[in-house]
């Protein structure tokens, strides 16, 4: 515990819903939430318009429709978050070496490390000038926490919320804490703050009372004591700049439950790949292989596998995934599939035997007979595996007839297929398919084929049919004679665009066809006047369809759809 608050606590407001407001211009006070828009999907963050209406991090994307239905639901941009956050780490950097984030809109920072600030007076100084230059550069707010400890320091941002700045004077711990709410400390969740309440215990002030002794019989020795602790304001954790990484892993969430084994099976190949593509680009090797299956009635089963040696091979990765998917019973359907890898190295070991295994089988995905196998050396992250063979997926998972069309998709001739409805948005659903909650995946960018909503795998025969261009909402475009904008929705074949950007004042709506030469993808503007453009934008994470950016019944109604 320090005398002088000098330890920081940097947390953006709202941070995904905040960026996407300081991009469009008609969002701002607006309720704006963004997240997974399939039927599955949960809410990531919702700005403070939404909140009044109940919408909260965490929700279901369902519920929170039904409290906020003309709200505007996004697709979250991960790639531009990352900017956005980039720029605010670089300037906590400036104060101080030991910068701890956690996570892309939170971090710790030791003031005193870096001779920015000795005394409450000149940590206020600091703070203030954090605000502002985060306002200037980024178009987006945070609020500070200032104490003398990591604990008080988080509690004093929360306290601040939003845009502000509480700082907390030493010795007077104590007395703030003393009226919170049990949850309020860190370690303290809802089973533990039940068992308090059973206790009799329900303020910080009632676990101070009562005492470590009491503390410890209830919770254990390690637990009640650091409790203890911290309900006299004791916390002497320093900030540490970094953190290693314990494991790297993917998962999806699906729409319709996946009941057909080869489809999961080809799932969970991909997940492989992706893993592997994010092992990479961390540049990392590992171990221990975790397979993560959530059956239809929400039982949660982990599968792991060692291997000999630390390995960045999507083989021997995807193998491995799939040997453990073989003592899994996935009887009555599964609705998430993960797949990660624990155990990290900065080396690799390369598994021979499980190699030299993969070169003697077809490769996945290839013909029944005469295909050659593909050689651990010889594969790639790119070179992952297709859906399976026989048709596009249907509902359900299953695969249909060679020839079928899935909801949403084209038949060979040209003609539309049968027409799966809108969703609560406005957007087609995708049947069958994924809402990835976790960001990094290869979903389908605007105009690509979707294997899994309507495209042919590989290794049927003919041509595949022509697949409608996918819109997220959110995604950012610009039209040959409009300019730049937004997607504010899709179905039906219909895209419905905004055109405004960052500096603009609230611009009109559009509606063309989805398939519009003249309407194309675009990358992110950057945020203020004269600032660094965000990173391209990722493909879409979720495997939902368009969804609706909301603002309201009819909104799209003053476009002009295109003949």
């Amino acid at each position: 515990m320090r005398a002088a608050p000098t330890i920081l606590h940097l947390d953006m407001d709202a941070f995904f819903a905040a960026v996407e407001q300081a991009a469009k211009p008609s969002l701002r006070g607006k309720p704006v939430i963004v997240g997974g828009l399939g039927p599955r999907g949960v809410v990531a963050t919702a700005s403070y318009e939404a909140r009044p209406f109940g919408v909260r991090s965490a929700m279901p994307m369902a519920q929170a429709r039904r409290l906020a239905p003309n709200a505007a639901y996004l697709v979250p941009r991960f790639a531009v978050y990352r900017t956005v956050s980039g720029q605010v780490m670089e300037l906590l950097g400036r104060l101080s070496p030991l910068v701890e984030p956690l996570s892309l809109d939170e971090a710790f920072v030791d003031l005193e490390a870096g001779g920015a600030a000795y005394d409450a007076a000149t940590a206020r100084a600091v703070g203030e000038r954090l605000r502002a230059d985060i306002h200037a550069v980024t178009g987006v707010t945070g609020s500070v926490g200032l104490a003398g400890s990591k604990m008080l320091a988080k509690i004093a941002s929360e306290e601040a919320k939003p845009d502000g700045l509480v700082l907390i004077e030493p010795g007077t711990e104590r007395e703030l804490l003393a009226p919170m709410g049990v949850r309020t400390l860190p370690g303290v969740g809802p089973a533990t703050g039940e068992h308090l309440r059973r206790a009799g215990m329900t303020t910080v002030a009632d676990l101070a009372e009562a005492g470590e002794d009491e503390l410890v019989r209830l919770l254990g020795r390690a637990h009640g004591a650091s409790l203890y602790a911290m309900a006299l304001g004791h916390d002497d954790r320093p900030v540490v700049a970094e953190r290693d990484a314990k494991s790297v892993s993917v998962e999806d969430t699906f729409d319709v439950d996946l009941h057909d084994r080869v489809r999961v099976r080809w799932e969970v190949e991909r997940l492989a790949e992706r893993c592997v593509r994010r092992l990479r680009d961390a540049g990392r090797s590992g171990r221990t292989v975790v397979l993560k299956v959530r059956r239809y009635d929400f039982s949660t089963l982990t599968r792991s596998e060692t291997l000999r040696g630390p390995t960045d091979d999507p083989v021997v990765v995807r193998e491995a995934a799939a040997r453990l998917l073989d003592a899994v019973d996935t009887t009555g359907g599964v609705r998430l599939l993960g797949v990660g890898v624990s155990g990290l190295a900065d080396y690799t070991q390369e598994d021979l035997f499980a190699q030299a295994a993969v070169g003697e089988a077809p490769a996945v995905g290839g013909s029944a007979a005469g295909t050659e196998g593909a050689t651990g050396a010889g594969r790639t992250a790119a070179d992952a595996p297709g859906p399976p063979a026989g048709g596009p997926v249907v509902p359900g998972g299953a695969v249909a007839p060679a020839g079928a069309v899935a909801l949403g998709g084209t038949t060979p001739s040209g003609g539309r297929g049968p027409e799966g409805g809108a969703d609560a948005g406005g957007g087609v659903p995708h049947t069958g398919g994924g809402v990835r909650e976790e960001e990094g995946g290869p979903a389908p960018a605007p105009g690509a084929s979707d294997t899994g909503a309507g495209g042919s795998g590989p290794g049927e025969g003919g041509p595949a049919p022509a697949a409608e261009r996918r819109w997220a909402a959110g995604a950012d475009v610009r039209h040959a004679v409009h300019g730049p904008g937004w997607v504010q929705g899709s179905g039906l074949g219909r895209v419905t665009v905004r055109f405004e950007h960052p500096g603009s004042a609230p611009g009109r709506v559009r509606t063309f066809r989805t398939d519009d030469p003249e309407l194309e993808p675009s990358d992110p503007l950057p945020l203020v006047p004269g600032g660094q453009p965000p990173a391209p934008a990722e493909p879409p994470t979720s495997r939902s369809g368009g969804g609706a950016a909301g603002g309201g019944p009819g909104e799209g109604a003053g476009g002009r759809a295109m003949p």
